[in-house]
């Protein structure tokens, strides 16, 4: 979908390169972060690829189309972009913000007012509320959905994600990019994302480009194998320590096997619900109310108080995850739960099944297994190849 060409970028004045002959190839409907320290160069390589910046050399290709000779309003038209300041206009509603590019396109009143609807459901947002209201109106979150929304307005097959999330509070942080990685699944854009953080790095991306100081590429690959074999120690220490536990984020609760919990429906009686809870091996069992939603957590003594109802015996569900969430969020999630597991639900919050420390230690184990896997058969191609070469 991209292709990188010997792309350069100097400024007068400056001794070395902001950018150093970078050669890259994107492959269609794949994320793609670029990550570094600061003064790498990866926010201007980005801007390069839709002209906000001009490269000094090298060649741009986006569909096989040499973007560096034509129109860079035109191209930039055809290129969904996402900043960390959001970028809203203030004085322009909802609507009227995702509708800028169509109008810029021509495109007529009925086709823009259905776009805005169909976004805005689409990143979760009820057109009927938000499509009037003004920026200032809606959280950090719910502004953010709204960008992602505009820069998809007229389907573009490329986006720029310029550290979008960065300037939002954790929870809300972990909530947006869990979402996106849903709406990708639908949508399957080819993105270049920016972030400074290598746990988002390997959370978010397909591929990732770890730029080095000076402004080159010094690994770029997918998350599994710069964690498993860093190209050098520069890598290496900027992934960091602990990368069994950064695996965690390149797997996702759809990729393990939920775990059975006892249940019972908020109906039955205290004595079906002991003994539910007696056949089991746990230490207390899920309630669900009439639509399979988790509703409480009861112990055995919580259920042998007749004074509370069953709705109301225990506590609330804490951790509650759904498929598309990383190992890494669940587990952040039962480190901090009374009951040390995290309840995965679908999109309507009906309860799938259950994810405790047993899963995550296994699904840990399984990486590794599989890493150590790839990097011996890896090995011992390249084995095969120098074998292969005459002396």
């Amino acid at each position: 979908m991209i292709r990188l060409d010997g792309v350069t970028k100097r400024y007068p004045g400056q001794e070395g390169a902001a950018v150093e002959r970078i050669d890259m190839d994107i492959r269609e409907g794949e994320i793609v972060i670029f990550v570094g320290p600061s003064g790498c160069g990866k926010t201007t390589l980005m801007r390069m690829i839709n002209r906000l910046i001009e490269p000094t050399s090298g060649r741009i290709f986006i569909q096989g189309e040499d973007v560096t000779r034509g129109n860079p309003d035109q191209l930039r038209r055809r290129i969904g972009y996402v900043i960390q300041q959001i970028g809203l206009f203030p004085h322009m509603t909802i609507g009227e913000n995702i509708a800028t590019v169509p109008r810029m396109l021509g495109w007529d009143k009925a086709r823009i007012s259905n776009r805005i609807d169909e976004l805005l459901e689409l990143v979760g947002l009820d057109a009927r509320i938000f499509r009037s209201r003004y920026p200032k109106q809606l959280s950090g979150g719910q502004r953010q959905r709204v960008v992602v929304a505009r820069a998809l307005a007229v389907d573009p097959p490329v986006m720029l994600m310029d550290e979008p999330f960065g300037a939002i509070d954790p929870i809300t942080r972990d909530r947006l990019q869990n979402e996106f990685l849903r709406l990708q699944q639908e949508i399957g854009k080819t993105i270049v994302f920016v972030t400074h953080d290598i746990d988002e790095a390997i959370k978010m991306g397909d591929r990732i480009a770890i730029l080095r100081e000076g402004a080159t590429i010094a690994q770029y690959d997918t998350p599994e194998h710069i964690l498993s074999a860093p190209a050098d120690d520069f890598v290496a220490d900027f992934v960091g320590a602990g990368a069994s536990l950064k695996r965690l984020n390149l797997s996702r609760v759809r990729d393990v096997e939920l775990t059975d919990w006892p249940t019972v429906v908020v109906s039955a009686d205290r004595a079906e619900v002991l003994s539910v809870l007696r056949r089991s091996d746990k230490g207390s069992v899920l309630i669900l109310d009439g639509q399979n939603r988790p509703v409480r957590w009861a112990t055995a003594r919580d259920i042998d108080r007749d004074d509370i109802p069953l709705e109301e015996a225990g506590l609330e569900p804490e951790a509650v995850v759904e498929p598309q969430s990383t190992l890494q969020d669940v587990l952040n999630l039962m480190l901090n739960s009374s009951h040390g597991a995290a309840l995965v639900v679908d999109g309507e919050g009906a309860y799938l099944g259950a994810v405790d420390f047993a899963t995550v230690a296994n699904a840990v184990q399984a990486m590794r297994r599989e890493a150590n896997k790839e990097l011996k058969a890896a090995a011992d191609e390249l084995g095969e190849a120098e074998r292969a070469t005459p002396a």
